[in-house]
């Protein structure tokens, strides 16, 4: 039988009888969805790309999409898929289409030179907050947590507000992972797929409207823009928490309620939650430091990351990390990874005129692809009501599991996670509360663009254009 791990296995293997009766291929199925939605969402601007094209898409556009269809039908098969997908429009770029440094190696040396920061800053946060996990979990702080939510769906929902209010002035990847550990322990590893992917909205959602609860929210900040002018990100984002946030802990009580047990009573290792909060004191002190007074050096070197990495070092010797937990983390890292370069490589030029409804579809957009550069087009072009902007590309990479860094970490704990058919049949909640959310806060708030210090923009702005730098889809 045909493999179809690379893209153009896939699609030799879309040709045959076999991908037709494959679950996920019949009418509605999630690897049309992910297509149709790929396309349509990337036309306007995959158009204005320059180089080979089949119908006016881009040839790099088409294998990205067929290495995502990939991912989603292979659910078993993640991280070869993606490597395969890599490796395949790595090929195509050498031989066709060059990159945006130059063509050949030595344009793909200077393309990785331009990213080797983001990279290695975000595999230093995964692996670093997987040890991070695993402190908080050996703490027994999650055994003990039991004793104060409520009984019943209200006790999930409660969780869920937590990792929200976490992730305001945490990174979403330490918010999430936190709130998994709990969940695994407060409901003895029975996690819904469905309160799976609420955890990763909440983390992301929690982070919309603080400049430094969310990569996004943090270069508007680094950019000019003044942080009021995204804290109204938070009235769309309450209301999606709201509207998955029951469903979820309805979901998750039915299947297994919190569990009250023996374990509750044994006693916390305050030294160990003391290492938990000295490492996240070390990303964030460092966070906040470098983007106020160092700035100018932040694209230089991967300061947060390293950060992470030398707390968790320094206190070993207090409390030993469970290193065995590194290469499971190691592969879930290299997935993601391996996505963000893909997309570095995607002739993302310019964006539409900006709009509210270009917002609401950049949501959408950032669940396959890394919102980094989407921002940076965004902050570049201006012309945007910046809460709005905000909200949809912190909290749109909720709605597929390797849509943001949060979700490809919590994956490593429930790998039951990497399933795209059953993430969107199970989280449902997730895409509609980010519509409701986009829609409520249009109504209440409504549209007000704004240049960088507040004031209305100039008209008829010229379409931003820029070399697409992916990094961390810190929502990522």
């Amino acid at each position: 039988m045909l493999r179809p791990y690379s893209p153009i296995s896939l699609f030799l293997y879309s040709l045959t009888p076999e991908f037709e009766m494959h679950p996920l291929c019949r009418s509605g199925s999630v690897a049309r969805m992910v297509a149709i939605g790929f396309m349509f969402f990337f036309a306007p601007l995959a158009q204005a790309a320059d180089g080979p094209a089949v119908f006016g898409i881009p040839v790099e556009f088409i294998l990205f999409a067929l290495t995502l269809i990939g991912v989603a039908l292979f659910h078993a098969h993640t991280l070869r898929v993606a490597l395969s997908g890599l490796a395949t429009i790595t090929l195509y770029k050498l031989l066709f289409a060059g990159f945006k440094t130059g063509s050949g190696l030595a344009g793909l040396g200077a393309h990785l030179a331009h990213e080797w920061v983001i990279l290695l800053n975000l595999l230093c946060l995964l692996l670093g907050f997987a040890l991070l996990a695993r402190h908080f979990e050996d703490s027994r702080v999650p055994a003990a947590l039991p004793r104060f939510l409520p009984a019943g769906w209200q006790g999930g929902f409660v969780l869920l507000l937590m990792i929200f209010v976490l992730s305001s002035f945490l990174d979403n990847i330490a918010a999430a992972l936190i709130g998994g550990t709990v969940a695994a322990s407060v409901f003895r590893r029975k996690v819904h797929i469905g309160y799976l992917a609420a955890i990763v909205a909440a983390s992301n959602a929690g982070g919309a409207g603080s400049v430094v609860g969310d990569t996004t929210t943090t270069m508007m900040w680094i950019d000019g823009v003044n942080p009021a002018d995204v804290f109204h990100a938070y009235v769309a984002a309450a209301v999606a928490m709201v509207v998955f946030g029951i469903p979820a802990a309805m979901q998750q009580d039915k299947f297994q309620p919190i569990c009250r047990n023996a374990q509750a009573n044994a006693g916390i290792d305050w030294l160990r939650l003391g290492i938990v909060g000295f490492i996240l004191a070390a990303a964030i002190v460092t966070n906040v430091i470098v983007n106020l007074r160092f700035n100018h050096l932040s694209d230089a070197f991967p300061f947060i990351g390293v950060a992470v990495v030398l707390a968790i070092l320094v206190s070993a010797p207090l409390r030993k990390p469970e290193w065995g937990l590194l290469p499971d983390a190691f592969k879930g890292s290299v997935f993601l990874l391996s996505l963000v370069v893909c997309a570095s490589m995607m002739p993302v030029e310019k964006l539409p005129a900006a709009s509210w409804q270009t917002a609401v579809g950049l949501g959408f957009i950032s669940a396959v692809f890394d919102n980094i550069p989407l921002t940076a087009l965004a902050l570049k072009q201006g012309g945007y009501d910046w809460g709005f902007l905000a909200y949809a590309v912190g909290f749109g990479g909720s709605m597929i599991w390797f849509g943001s860094s949060a979700g490809v970490a919590l994956s490593n704990l429930f790998p039951e996670a990497r399933s795209v058919g059953h993430w969107l049949r199970h989280g449902w909640h997730v895409a509609l509360g980010y519509v409701i959310g986009f829609g409520f806060m249009l109504a209440l708030v409504g549209w007000h663009p704004a240049d960088k210090r507040g004031h209305p923009p100039a008209p008829a702005a010229a379409p931003a254009t820029m070399y697409a730098t992916p990094a961390a889809a810190t929502q990522a």
